[in-house]
């Protein structure tokens, strides 16, 4: 399948532990499309950020069951990319936001 590289990249991961990584390791977390692969995942992040990328690693993350009161219900599964780049570089979506 062929995706387009806005289509693979989703949304940033904002947590505390992706910005632990973040300034630690150089690994930078997305939410990516389900059929997406890691070559994707690295054509993409280098082509929309400009950067060089050293290791994509991949996760599916389980759904959930959830409840509120007598309705049951499940939060939806998603996929995750844990993205690390070269040393001195940087992604400019994640500097803005302090957690």
């Amino acid at each position: 399948m062929s995706l387009h590289p806005n289509e693979v990249l989703l949304a940033p991961v904002v947590s505390e532990k992706s910005y632990e990584q973040i300034e630690s390791d150089h690994r930078y977390s997305f939410r990516v499309h389900p059929d997406a692969h890691k070559t994707q995942i690295r054509q993409a992040v280098e082509e929309l950020f400009n950067v060089h990328v050293e290791r994509v690693n991949v996760i599916q993350v389980r759904s959930k069951p959830k409840r509120r009161g007598l309705v049951k219900g499940r939060k939806p599964g998603w996929k995750k990319a844990i993205v690390q780049i070269k040393a001195g570089e940087s992604i400019e979506i994640f500097e803005g936001a302090q957690v």
